[in-house]
């Protein structure tokens, strides 16, 4: 029986193993890899996955990857394909084969259906010189020196070498498409990145019992609105027109800078033209200009530059 430190040894052993395959997978990238991207580049229809085994569940995790991230992809298990699955399989689709032999008998039955339907073929394989390799467009080079299986038989650095060239892969197609957060976002509307990045002020910021008032308030008064608005803050109006605002910042400037802070009026000590932002822009943004700006909060204006809340950067998705 292993004692803790060996376990801990052999653990440390397999990690190690993965990575030094992983870094010599990415020295063999040349261009095969650059003519597998080209051609799920330019292709008008999807990337269709297809492996068996652990070759299919990594496929599968590539599949979503791809198609989470800008490049229409899902997984064909080659054991359905012959029962009509076949079907789901258009001429204009790109086929991205995986087998670590190469000679995966389901995987090398397809071959010909795609060659007469005219797909173009990406391998994903160890073995350069198969009958996949052989006969695909492009070849992705997943090879391992050996697996981190102590008897070196069980599918290891080989399917993580897989996963990795399906995620470089994933990657550089998003990359190459210009995919952004917002739209990462669509894909995944029920996430918190979806929710951020799809939420837009108006849905999010304060909007009763917002904090008024005038630029002749006193002091105490000033001290009377925050603590009734509870935000921290007041805003300072002239009927309709934002003059400032009054941060707990202020407060304590105020009294630190002045003996009897009680004789000032709100306009002595506000701060002046407090940023703003729509009530139409996007969360996401108006969350980057607080932290540009080093504020917690800031004034929302609607139509006529009107007030109609406030944004607090802490609460406003809680």
């Amino acid at each position: 029986m292993l004692k803790n430190n060996e376990l801990l040894e052999l653990a440390q052993e397999v990690i190690q193993s993965e990575i030094s395959s992983l870094i010599l997978m990415s020295k063999r990238l040349g261009s095969e890899f650059t003519k597998a991207v080209s051609l799920a580049q330019n292709t008008s229809g999807r990337v269709i996955l297809i492996g068996m085994g652990k070759s299919g569940i990594i496929g599968r995790k590539i599949a979503a990857t791809l198609a989470s991230t800008g490049t229409p992809s899902f997984f064909v298990h080659p054991g359905e394909a012959f029962h009509g699955d076949l079907g789901m399989i258009e001429p204009q689709d790109v086929a991205l084969l995986i087998s670590n032999s190469g000679e995966t008998e389901e995987i090398i039955r397809i071959i010909p259906f795609l060659q007469w339907q005219k797909n173009k073929i990406i391998a994903m394989t160890g073995n350069l010189n198969s009958s996949l390799a052989k006969n695909a467009n492009a070849v992705l080079d997943v090879s391992v020196d050996r697996e981190a299986c102590n008897n070196n038989l069980a599918p290891t650095n080989s399917t993580t070498a897989t996963l990795v060239m399906g995620d470089a892969f994933a990657v550089s197609l998003s990359t190459l498409k210009g995919f952004q957060p917002e739209d990462f976002a669509r894909f995944h509307p029920g996430g918190s990145l979806g929710k951020k990045l799809l939420t837009r002020v108006h849905e999010v910021m304060q909007t009763k019992n917002l904090p008024f008032c005038k630029p002749e308030s006193s002091f105490r008064e000033v001290v009377s609105t925050m603590n009734t608005g509870r935000l921290g803050l007041a805003l300072v109006m002239d009927g309709y027109q934002l003059r400032g605002i009054i941060t707990d910042g202020d407060l304590r400037r105020a009294l630190d800078a002045i003996d009897n802070p009680t004789l000032l009026k709100a306009e002595d000590f506000m701060t002046k033209s407090p940023k703003t932002v729509s009530e139409s822009e996007m969360f996401a943004a108006a969350e980057v200009q607080m932290q540009a700006s080093k504020i917690n909060s800031v004034v929302v204006i609607g139509e006529h530059n009107k007030v109609v809340g406030v944004l607090q950067i802490y609460n406003a998705l809680s």
